[in-house]
């Protein structure tokens, strides 16, 4: 069952308590977005479950957004359409009432993922399109080596792409992402090549695995990252990622055709 909190936010993030900064530093970048776009293909109607503050939703198609929790919905630009306060596992809309669905960095919210992938192939006639991150991936990142309880929490909270893929059915494809250097959406891989960011607290309060690992100890991790950044022993190991334009890490693409 999906639990509701005071804001309305469904799933296991608190994001009346985390969100409130989250359209500042989650800004939806636009190299992703083309990705998105394309996988969406020829579709004029959409549903973006999980919607958010409304990142990755295009402006020129006709967007139906759904969104529960309260403070989310009242960070969405007024250029978008205002959100349906409803859940992933019910959608209140008929059968294929969509050319396509999608759900960004969402579906590791879902109290019911199963329910929630069913409900979106049943309202949309095509495509299904999910941007999360693979669990088997996430720590490969040099951020492990800094905050293992954070991406160890990514880690289990992320499904595995072949859940996701049984569940949808049809024809599916998995696609690694990459993430560009200057990238817009400060998700923690966003920050590859810029480190010293993530000794920002609203950058981190924008990445909900952080809100799962007590304060104190996020202070020592970041303690830690700021030392080593100081000495030049973070640029030692990986100053090379500064220099590169985009790092393939844990971020994919997933799109489901019936």
């Amino acid at each position: 069952m999906t639990e509701q909190r005071a804001d309305g936010s469904a799933g296991d993030a608190d994001y009346g308590a985390i969100g409130s900064t989250y359209s500042s530093y989650r800004r939806p970048d636009p190299r992703i977005a083309e990705t998105i776009s394309q996988a969406l293909g020829d579709a004029r109607t959409v549903v973006n479950v999980g919607a958010g503050a409304g990142s990755y939703e295009s402006t020129t198609l006709k967007v139906t957004a759904v969104e529960p929790s309260r403070s989310m919905r009242a960070q969405r630009s007024p250029a978008l359409s205002p959100a349906v306060d409803a859940t992933a596992e019910q959608l209140p809309f008929s059968d294929d009432s969509f050319d396509a669905a999608m759900s960004t960095f969402s579906v590791h919210q879902w109290g019911d993922l199963e329910a929630g992938l069913k409900e979106m192939r049943r309202v949309s006639r095509g495509p299904v399109v999910l941007l999360t991150c693979d669990p088997v991936l996430v720590r490969d990142f040099w951020l492990y080596e800094y905050a293992p309880l954070v991406l160890e929490t990514e880690a289990r909270r992320y499904p595995a792409t072949s859940e996701i893929t049984g569940v949808l059915g049809g024809d599916s494809t998995v696609k690694r992402v990459p993430i560009p250097i200057d990238c817009t959406d400060g998700f923690n891989e966003a920050y590859y090549a810029r480190p010293e960011l993530l000794l920002d607290p609203a950058a981190r309060q924008a990445c909900s695995a952080w809100s799962f690992v007590e304060p104190a100890v996020q202070e020592q991790y970041t303690d830690r990252l700021r030392s080593d950044l100081d000495s030049g022993l973070w640029d030692e190991r990986y100053g090379s990622l500064r220099e590169q334009p985009t790092l393939l890490g844990s971020l994919v693409l997933i799109r489901a055709v019936p």
